[in-house]
């Protein structure tokens, strides 16, 4: 793995003493150790006079440390904004009440009529249709294209008229990995802006704007808020790309609530201590996975028989806290072993405390039949695992002990 590049000009702090005082006002007059939850919808004005000082900044420009209504901005939203900006190297951050909110309010912003994005195959499902759906009532084209296919995606790009080039890195649920210094030569050679989303990776792994990339995304509610009790998504970029997005929000109403806030900027204090915890248990499982008879296949990057196993280990400094990977059996084999599992809940989402795991056949595709859902690459005996903070050697003997009781061999989906 490559050594990280320092998180920012102004200091050699590392990721971890960043994630717990990067961005943060000591004192505003609060006098408390953590950022206050500043409950208010509107705020109040001394005088006249301070009215029209703050519309002068707000209006014609200069630095504004305050605010006249909630909807555009709040003391406990701004700390979190500039401590997840200082964790991404970015002059900014925006925030919203979802990772969702976060990729539908920058194309919203963004787009007009007689655009067109180009993404890869591999990202999120919901992000897919978005795009493929309600942003082509508003006139915006979508092309798909295959994961890992850099001759695919550039001939996807549509002179003058592509204004996203969007991908994942690592995706759900293969954990492919992003060529940056690739992805973002493309984007500027044909005046593209590329969007990152590195929900997966997190800063602590990966920087993607170091890289050239113009606006990096993380859905907050998983690595971030890391307690599995809170919604939020983030976009962080240049300032001025910021300051527009932040602007619309302000129009758009999807804001996020300072309890929200005050939740994810708690969960970003230990942040870095998680992630290195999950990167070291996930490698662990995924060499014991990728070792044993009943498994047919293992999808994590830290392991060399990854596709990208090489371009992680060049980008990232950690391989991040999921592995998915494919049960020796059919979608109800699969099913079976999840359930004997004592440790790992059975839901969707990642990056919290406890482990999670799904099989994505049911939780993400259950409306699709089974030709259907590997026509887009899901094998009914797909699994993927979100490790949570427990002990590696508790895991992998839940899971030895799950797969001790699985049949030796059974009829599995084609490759």
């Amino acid at each position: 793995m490559k050594t990280p590049k320092p998180h920012s000009k102004e200091s050699g702090k590392g990721a971890s003493t960043k994630a717990v005082h990067g961005g943060a006002v000591r004192d505003k007059g609060f006098h408390s150790m953590t950022t206050p939850i500043v409950q208010s919808a509107t705020y109040t004005f001394e005088n006249t006079a301070k009215v029209i000082e703050f519309l002068e900044k707000k209006v014609y420009g200069g630095e504004l440390d305050r605010e006249e209504y909630a909807r555009y901005g709040n003391p406990s939203v701004w700390s979190l904004e500039r401590r997840i900006a200082d964790l991404e190297g970015a002059e900014d951050a925006v925030v919203y009440p979802s990772g969702m909110s976060a990729v539908t309010s920058l194309f919203l912003t963004v787009l007009g009529p007689g655009s067109h994005i180009v993404m890869t195959d591999d990202c999120y499902r919901r992000t897919r249709q978005f795009c493929e759906t309600t942003l082509n009532k508003f006139g915006v084209d979508t092309s798909i294209v295959t994961m890992g296919d850099n001759e695919a995606l550039e001939a996807a790009i549509v002179p003058r008229k592509t204004r996203f080039i969007f991908t994942e890195t690592p995706t759900n649920p293969y954990l492919r990995v992003a060529d940056l210094e690739r992805l973002a030569e493309l984007g500027r050679r044909n005046r593209a802006m590329t969007l990152l989303d590195t929900t997966f990776a997190t800063p602590v792994n990966l920087r993607p704007l170091e890289y050239g990339i113009d606006f990096v995304m993380h859905s907050a509610t998983k690595y971030f808020g890391g307690h599995n009790d809170v919604l939020a998504g983030v976009i962080a970029g240049a300032a001025g790309r910021i300051k527009a997005l932040k602007d619309a929000r302000g129009i758009l109403g999807n804001i996020v609530d300072p309890h929200q806030a005050f939740l994810v900027e708690r969960g970003l204090k230990t942040l870095a201590v998680r992630v290195r915890h999950q990167n070291k248990a996930a490698l662990q499982v995924a060499e014991y996975l990728e070792r044993h008879p009943k498994i047919e296949r293992v999808h994590y990057p830290g392991l060399q028989s990854h596709p990208d196993h090489k371009l992680a280990c060049a980008q990232m400094s950690g391989f991040g806290g999921v592995v998915s990977f494919e049960v020796a059996g059919d979608i109800k084999a699969t099913s079976d072993f999840i359930d004997r599992l004592r440790i790992p809940y059975i839901a969707p989402s990642l990056g919290g405390t406890e482990s999670l795991i799904e099989q994505p056949a049911y939780f993400s595709y259950y409306d699709l039949s089974s030709d259907e859902r590997l026509a887009v690459g899901i094998k009914d005996n797909l699994v993927r695992f979100a490790l949570g903070i427990e002990d590696a050697e508790d895991i992998i003997e839940d899971l030895d002990a799950s797969l001790e009781q699985a049949p030796a061999r059974a009829a599995v989906n084609p490759a």
